[in-house]
């Protein structure tokens, strides 16, 4: 198949690229700049803003089995415009090129926090509503670009949202060393007796379920 994955430079996207050459398919990442590691991989890259070019969007797209949509604005706090423009307007732009393009299947990576409501989430399944509100822009755009690309499963054209929580392993820059610097430090804070469980997701395993 041939495979067009966004923020394929990414820790996750990174892992789903190999994942899919090593199936044998023909991968094209799309990101805002080059990344090294990519071109050693052999991966094309086409640089493209998903904020803004429809038609270059369109262009790259073409003729692709699958869109497999990882890249997003990540991150706490910041300016609510540019979360909904790198979450929700790139997946809008992307979902309108793949259906003007004839692209049949999308996968969207999504986050758990689209539905986190401030209470227990042991136990949730997919049925779980949005909250009504959100503390900030990161899932609240997310949420946004979600229920977009769900929407978009109509038509002859097939979309699913994967929702991977705190994924971390190899290639991890960010979560495991935090942890681990945090520890060695002793500024880690335990909250509650001990017993809070958190879903956590291994890279590898993150990866193979977009596949």
């Amino acid at each position: 198949m041939k495979v067009l994955v966004t923020g394929a430079g990414g820790f996750l996207g990174t892992a789903i690229t190999k994942q899919l050459l090593e199936r044998g398919d023909q991968v094209i990442a799309v990101q805002r700049s080059r990344y090294p590691h990519l071109d050693r991989m052999g991966v094309p890259c086409i640089p493209l803003d998903l904020t803004t070019d429809l038609p270059k969007i369109i262009d790259a797209v073409k003729g692709c089995d699958v869109v497999i949509h990882a890249a997003a604005k990540a991150g706490v706090w910041g300016p609510y415009e540019s979360y909904r423009q790198a979450n929700v307007q790139a997946t809008n732009l992307l979902i309108s090129a793949c259906k003007q393009a004839g692209v049949r299947n999308m996968v969207y990576t999504s986050s758990p926090s689209v539905v986190f409501n401030g209470k227990d989430e042991s136990g949730i399944t997919e049925a779980a509503p949005y909250p009504e509100k959100y503390l900030t822009a990161y899932p609240q755009t997310k949420a946004k670009a979600e229920r977009e690309a769900l929407k978009a499963n109509a038509n002859g054209m097939v979309t699913t949202a994967l929702r991977p929580h705190l994924i971390w392993g190899p290639g991890d820059h960010h979560l495991t060393p935090r942890i681990l610097s945090r520890a060695k430090r002793g500024k880690l804070k335990l909250v509650g007796d001990g017993s809070n469980k958190v879903d956590s997701t291994y890279i590898d395993n993150a990866a193979h379920a977009h596949l």
